[in-house]
């Protein structure tokens, strides 16, 4: 069977959508961390609702992933390159687990129950200061290696679209 030349409608949807919502997040976390101002208890609940609506999208993505049939990169991309593609790929999910995981668990540890709009979420850990500190210092260095890995996909993104010009950034954007 033939591969695609690009990805299907829900992919790309999901991707794009998930890449707003992940740099919101991004954002608002960092901005969080940087300032003390009177709308950071109301950013911090849209990040925790946001943060469980990103656990939710990329179990959908997965899904979706694992059901769908995938351009394979072309034979011109060097073989370091399509390894260097499959790690990220392969990083992202995991980060993109890590992060609202730990989020959630960092909240279940500070005895701060979560909720979703307006659903109470169960609680899966006991109030503990020290698993509070382990899960705040994971989804801190998840953030900063998310950070990393959007700056190298983008820069490949911008690479093969605009220097290689080999399709590969063409097979995300358009049908």
């Amino acid at each position: 069977m033939n591969k695609p030349h690009t990805y299907p409608l829900s992919m790309r949807v999901v991707h794009w959508l998930m890449a707003a919502l992940v740099l919101s997040l991004l954002f608002a976390g960092l901005t969080m961390v940087k300032s003390l101002g009177p709308w950071q208890q109301q950013l911090l609940a849209w990040h925790k609702v946001m943060g469980v609506i990103a656990l939710l999208a990329i179990v959908i993505r997965l899904i979706i992933r694992l059901r769908s049939e995938t351009p394979k990169l072309p034979d011109t991309v060097p073989k370091m390159q399509q390894l260097a593609a499959k790690l990220t790929q392969f990083g992202f999910y995991v980060l993109l687990f890590v992060m609202p995981l730990s989020g959630y668990l960092m909240q279940n540890a500070a005895g701060r129950p979560l909720s979703l709009f307006g659903l109470p979420l169960p609680t899966l850990l006991n109030t503990d200061l020290a698993l509070y500190g382990l899960f705040r210092e994971m989804h801190g260095w998840a953030a900063l290696l998310l950070v990393l890995l959007i700056v190298v996909h983008i820069l490949a993104a911008l690479y093969h679209g605009l220097i290689q010009r080999d399709g590969v950034f063409r097979s995300m954007v358009r049908k």
